[in-house]
């Protein structure tokens, strides 16, 4: 069967490439834009700073008398009447904001609605006297809150292009004039009713529109923000779990290293430069990932010499023949939790994933969105591709250029036939490497909660095959060696010869008392389980059944498990009743 012509999983339906989404995760450009916001508590001032950050004119609209404390920091005005030489500092820390619509904890109420505006590095305030009956007075700009706190900071260290906007105070509630040429609107009402007409006259003017706290008349969300800007990565739960986004949050940071703004303000300068050098498709994309190896290396920032290192990488990678590589990855016996690191990037990084029957679809969710997928699934007892064919589609995919990514389920070195794989890539000149998996008997031990190798019961594990290539059981196995008592077996793929199996046992030694626990379906939502002993064994397959993918375990070391059965040769899992 020619592997081209196969669906995309074993039910012949195409899987979708992106789950349903509750709202659609955009990144809008403010930069000079005008923005309009509507109050003078501290979420409104939140929200002031945060557009600011962003580059637009904020313009805040709300008598001087009922601004909060926050605000008029913000906006460079002070509670008592100092002297402008000695006005204290404005405040640095914000209340924190809710990760799905931008709310802020406590909240300063009994504010008219009114709009503030930010610039640069200075801040602007507005008082009656010249133009237009307006004084305009620069005042020192409020410093932002940290970016370990998942805020917005500003945007002025060299290589991002973004800067900081101007915030403009109109001692004066809104109006429906003020939406003229708006990009966006914001607003903190106190009632229902404000937040109506406020929402309303908006949207008659064409400005999308948030009210701060009132979801109803929100059509757009803010989120928790982890900033490394030029890389900025926002969190939202749609208004369900906030608690959640801000743990996402908290973990978020932990993986990206604070060394990530500095590479990405120079991936902004060089990207002309490789674009220039390089064609796209592979050797662009290989040049790239190059480059995210050297910025996840180490919480470092890039050197010096880091730019000219680069352009010299972009110009060996030009003048180089277009060729693919193939990566043999392990996709674990199912959970995609399991995944290692290095399987995830992989999948990020190809152009085509050659899967096996096997693996599942959530598995197949980490993959590159790009990538073109093709079944090439083996399964004992269906018509199968053949090994040839498969080799084969490698060859020809990786000499066209690209980057493929054969995934199988589990390992791919125990049971996966990779060394017919390797063989073949090497003999025509492709590199190739590995990235390990989850084996199946791994997963089933961790299941269980026991140690395969336990030092009272076994001195040695072993993986073995549970068919030949007729179907029967393997002919040059040693049955004498596996029968030892202190030795833990492992046999995959043996569903339908585990009679077979525990008839050879016995029959060199093992006691028919042997532990035995077989699983289905390891480390999925339909796993079974079913723990007994190696005289009925055969009653354990009947009821667990070999369509799915089958481990019997066999060996002292399952004692444990055997007794927390009631009774023993019970099934466990799936719609049985738990023993």
């Amino acid at each position: 069967m020619d592997a081209r012509s196969l669906p995309l999983n074993d039910k012949g339906v195409t899987p979708a490439r992106m789950a349903p989404l509750a709202k659609l995760p955009v990144f809008w450009s403010l930069e000079g834009k005008r923005v309009v916001v509507a109050g003078g508590s501290d979420a409104a001032a939140w929200k002031a700073e945060l557009l600011a950050a962003c580059g637009a004119e904020v313009h805040v609209y709300c008598a001087e008398d009922v601004l909060s404390d926050v605000m008029r920091g913000l906006i460079g005005q002070t509670i008592a009447p100092l002297p402008e030489s000695i006005q204290p500092p404005p405040p640095s820390v914000l209340p924190d904001i809710s990760p799905s619509r931008g709310e802020i904890g406590r909240r300063r109420r009994g504010c008219s609605p009114s709009w503030v505006d930010s610039a640069d590095a200075l801040s602007v305030k507005a008082s009656p006297d010249a133009n237009e009956g307006r004084r305009w007075t620069k005042t020192p700009a409020v410093a932002l809150i940290s970016p370990r706190e998942g805020e917005m900071s500003g945007r002025t260290e060299g290589g991002n292009h973004a800067c900081r906007g101007q915030i403009l105070h109109h001692p004066e509630a809104w109006h429906p004039t003020i939406f003229t040429s708006a990009t966006l609107a914001l607003a903190d009402c106190e009632t229902e009713e404000d937040a109506r007409a406020f929402f309303t006259a908006a949207v008659a003017a064409g400005v999308p529109v948030n009210i701060i706290d009132k979801p109803a008349y929100c059509q757009f969300q803010f989120g928790s923000i982890v900033n490394r800007s030029p890389v900025i990565v926002s969190i939202s739960t749609d208004g369900a779990a906030p608690i959640l986004a801000q743990a996402i949050r908290r973990r978020i940071e932990t993986l990206l290293p604070a060394a990530l703004k500095q590479w990405a303000e120079l991936a902004q300068a060089l990207r002309e430069r490789v674009s220039d050098r390089l064609a796209p498709g592979q050797p662009r994309r290989a040049f790239w990932e190059r480059f995210v190896d050297r910025a996840f290396a180490g919480n470092q920032p890039p050197g010096e010499d880091a730019a000219r290192t680069l352009l010299a990488d972009a110009e060996r990678l030009g003048g180089a023949p277009a060729t693919g590589r193939v990566t043999l990855v392990g996709a674990g016996p199912g959970d995609a939790e399991l995944l290692t690191l290095k399987a995830v990037r992989a999948l990020q990084a190809a152009d085509v994933i050659l899967f096996d029957d096997l693996v599942s679809e959530e598995v197949l969710e980490l993959a590159r969105r790009e990538a073109k997928r093709l079944l090439v699934g083996k399964r004992g007892g269906r018509t199968s591709c053949r090994q040839e064919d498969i080799n084969d589609m490698m060859v020809r995919l990786a000499k066209a250029g690209k980057r493929v990514v054969r995934l199988k389920s589990g390992d791919p070195m125990i049971f996966g036939r990779a060394g017919e794989e390797i063989a073949r890539l090497e003999a025509e000149g492709i590199p190739v490497d590995v990235v390990p998996g989850i084996t199946a008997a791994s997963a089933m031990a961790s299941r269980l909660g026991l140690s395969l190798t336990h030092r009272d019961h076994a001195q040695s594990v072993r993986f073995v095959t549970g068919h030949s290539r007729d179907g029967g059981l393997p002919k040059d196995m040693d049955w004498s060696s596996l029968a030892d008592p202190r030795t833990t077996n492992v046999f995959y793929m043996g569903g339908r010869t585990a009679p077979l199996i525990a008839a050879r046992l016995i029959g060199e030694g093992a006691s028919p008392a042997t532990p035995v626990v077989i699983v289905s379906n390891v480390s999925r939502p339909t796993e079974r389980q079913w723990r007994g002993t190696l005289d009925n064994i055969g009653e354990g397959i009947a009821l667990i059944g070999y369509d799915d993918p089958v481990l019997i375990a066999i060996g002292g070391s399952l004692g444990a498990a055997i007794r927390s059965a009631e009774p023993a040769g019970s099934l466990r899992g799936g719609w049985a009743t738990g023993c």
